[in-house]
């Protein structure tokens, strides 16, 4: 198999070093030749490699330098009295020894660079990109977009010409119609079932109209169906919002309260509610491990809380807490029971009748575009002046709807629901988490937690530190980025993406041969 990654081994830079003296010394006669066979870049500790691997072996590597001056600044002056207005509103930075093994002079090769060239110039906040081209492969650099700007360079065996890509100019190239295939892993975005696209490209309504209203109505009603809860507000925003809604009425009560944590999320609502400046305790538990339900009932026993916030699927660990338990304890103890559900609504079928308060999303597991997000309540709320308008889940009572709304999300949301009336979403997340259950056991995965449900997971990667920067880079995209994940040096795999067992099971080919690679 042909894969990607970035070079950081002696090893690596000694076959980079290799196919580097059979291009630029032996094919192409730039360098004096050397009896070691090897040829390492003046520019070489400046440099990002890029290479692609067939199977074990190296095909094909292209550098990035953004230091200056380029090696074009010293033949030309200053690239940038050269270049053309669109290549001179981003960060520079230098292209540098793109090569392919002979062996390997395929097509495939070729698009495994032109991701490269995409992926990481223009993803690491590079404007344009400037490269010395040989005039052998001016075709090659064409279909890539470089264009150039300069007379060429160099002495007349070895010519090269000074060449510029920008992202326009990649986007409308060869290169880029013909890319390879990504596979996503994120929790959100979800990529778009045809169904829902189509709802997108309806023709869109007032929210003031009797049209929108029955379709708000219809969508509500189902949202209750599923949830069990008494009433639903919708508002236009993220699960954030929908969480500070919720927190916004519990300041509306004006008592004391108790936080359960034990991840990132639950970190996020205490962070709200300190900023609502509600009166509250907090009981933190470890990353990954459950609730200590003794010591929480221990807390409520004491009559001191009149509410409780937690998380029900707690995104960052892929770890679902027990909202039964903690329900039944909050009745026991007639405290309000307040639940971030945003990552666990839609994933699995549970009841919120017996909470206070919840929220939920249109995106992550229910399928469809972020943007919209719920909060169930069990108890009529009424307007307060004492909660920003836009918080204010009172003034949406009694069908009113306050602020604009897209027809177009609450339409797709209404499309993506409709999988809920028999089960059969229920039942394709549960088929998908029994799947990884075997999968990760097979692959000798370690996960952060044994209380999964079937949204996300957790991947505990010691071993190998880079391998979700070198899985992207393959055009697998796990989920890594956050500040919490970068922090613990966690890795995430959702499962709600489209066509998820096909893409698994090229992500495990991958890790397979990644593995040998660097074994």
């Amino acid at each position: 198999m042909y894969w990607c990654k970035i070079a950081r081994t002696e090893k690596e830079f000694e076959a980079i070093a290799r196919l580097n003296y059979e291009t630029f010394v032996e094919e192409i006669p730039q360098h004096e030749p050397d009896p070691s066979g090897m040829r390492v870049d003046a520019f070489h500790h400046e440099n990002v490699y890029v290479i692609v691997l067939k199977d074990q072996e190296l095909a094909g590597m292209v550098a990035f330098r953004a230091v200056r001056p380029f090696s074009l600044d010293l033949k030309l002056g200053p690239v940038e009295n050269f270049l053309p207005k669109d290549a001179l509103t981003g960060v520079l930075c230098e292209v540098r020894l793109m090569a392919v093994d002979k062996a390997h002079r395929n097509g495939r090769v070729f698009y495994y660079l032109a991701r490269a060239l995409s992926d990481y110039a223009y993803e690491n906040g590079y404007g344009a990109a400037v490269i010395s081209g040989t005039v052998r492969e001016q075709k090659l650099y064409n279909q890539l977009g470089f264009e150039p700007f300069a007379d060429p360079v160099g002495k007349e065996e070895a010519q090269f010409i000074p060449m510029v890509l920008t992202r326009d100019r990649f986007d409308q190239s060869v290169a880029a119609r013909f890319k390879q295939k990504r596979y996503s892993f994120y929790p959100g975005p979800v990529q778009q079932s045809d169904a829902i696209k189509q709802a997108f490209s309806v023709q869109p309504v007032s929210h003031r109209t009797d049209e929108f209203k029955v379709m708000l109505e219809r969508v509500k009603k189902s949202l209750l169906s599923m949830s069990g809860a008494a009433y639903v507000h919708l508002l236009l925003g993220s699960g954030t919002l929908a969480n500070d809604a919720m927190i916004a009425q519990i300041h509306v009560l004006g008592e004391k309260g108790l936080i359960v944590k034990n991840g990132a999320f639950g970190d996020r609502l205490e962070k709200q509610a300190e900023r609502w400046q509600l009166s509250f305790d907090v009981a933190t538990f470890e990353w990954g491990s459950p609730y200590n339900l003794e010591l929480i009932e221990e807390k409520l026993a004491t009559g001191a809380y009149s509410w409780l916030l937690m998380v029900h699927g707690e995104t960052s660990t892929g770890m679902l807490n027990s909202l039964d338990a903690i329900s039944m304890l909050c009745e026991q103890y007639n405290v309000l029971l307040c639940a971030d559900c945003v990552s666990s609504f839609g994933a699995l079928p549970f009841k919120l009748d017996s909470v206070y308060l919840a929220t939920g999303v249109s995106g992550k597991a229910i399928g469809t575009m972020s943007g919209l997000s719920f909060v169930f309540a069990n108890t009529e709320i009424t307007a307060s002046n004492n909660i920003p308008s836009y918080l204010d889940l009172g003034l949406s009572v009694n069908n009113v709807i306050p602020f604009t709304m897209p027809s177009q999300f609450v339409h797709s949301l209404e499309v993506a629901l409709v999988s809920y009336e028999n089960g059969e979403r229920y039942k394709l997340l549960q088929s998908r988490m029994q799947f990884i259950k075997e999968e990760v056991s097979k692959h000798g995965i370690e996960l952060l937690s044994d209380d999964h449900y079937p949204m996300i997971f957790t991947w505990i990667e010691e071993k190998f530190p880079y391998l979700a920067e070198d899985a992207r880079m393959s055009g697998f995209d796990l989920h890594y980025r956050s500040d919490y994940l970068i922090a613990k040096g966690l890795l995430q795999v959702s499962c709600i993406q489209p066509n998820f067992e096909d893409a698994w099971m090229k992500l495990m080919n991958w890790l397979d041969n990644y593995r040998i690679y660097h074994d």
